[in-house]
């Protein structure tokens, strides 16, 4: 994960077949829709079949949302970026997440596959209806949102400008991963979680938070 040289434009091919590569590549409307009308569909399936009252409705869907940003936190830490011991480990880590930080501004890389994402939902679905029951339904619904809306930050933090108010901090929070440690500041979009499992980057000054801030905004102008 550390040895190749960041670079802000191009792409690259991970497969020599045309099926398989093609599936590496995922227009970043497409889950971010479909997980947010999969988890409307959810609610209105629920709501006409199982509904109880709105606080109970209300603790399990935001419940939901926020163990999706555990979710995405253990999964970047531990699974992305796992420690590699040998050449076949390192392909597959590069296949799976190295390639997103060799080319970070890949407009197609910003998503996880869809069959790789929905094979994980169905997962989550029956998992989260067997520990919940009926408002299992609910929590999935809210960790679907949780998805969508990771997808919308991850590929805003990538892709615009850094707005000048308090959502820039998600701006230098994963300019931190990319450009100053790899080995820290896991999450996008909720990075309380590298504060309490002491994943935050080492003290960084304002200069180089100002340098690699403008080191995105200049990967933009690339574009």
């Amino acid at each position: 994960m550390k040895d190749f040289r960041v670079s802000n434009r191009g792409t690259v091919q991970l497969f020599s077949n045309p099926v398989l590569e093609r599936m590496t590549r995922t227009p970043f409307a497409f889950p971010v829709t479909f997980f947010y009308l999969l988890a409307v569909a959810v609610i209105i399936f629920y709501t006409e079949n199982y509904y109880q009252s709105l606080p109970i409705f209300l603790l399990f869907f935001f419940s939901g949302m926020l163990s999706f940003t555990l979710v995405e936190y253990l999964m970047h830490r531990f699974v992305y970026h796992f420690p590699a011991k040998n050449e076949r480990q390192r392909e597959i880590q590069y296949s799976i997440h190295g390639v997103h930080h060799e080319y970070p501004k890949d407009k197609d890389r910003l998503v996880m596959p869809p069959i790789i994402s929905m094979t994980l939902a169905m997962a989550f679905f029956f998992f989260f209806n067997f520990v919940f029951g009926d408002e299992g339904l609910v929590f999935f619904a809210g960790f679907s949102c949780g998805y969508s809306t990771y997808l919308i930050i991850h590929y805003s933090v990538h892709k615009l400008h850094p707005p000048k108010n308090l959502l820039r901090y998600w701006w230098k929070h994963h300019s931190l991963h990319h450009y100053h440690s790899v080995d820290s500041a896991f999450s996008v979009s909720f990075p309380l979680w590298d504060v309490l499992f002491g994943t935050m980057p080492s003290k960084v000054s304002r200069t180089d938070q100002s340098r690699m801030l403008d080191k995105l905004m200049t990967d933009h102008h690339s574009d």
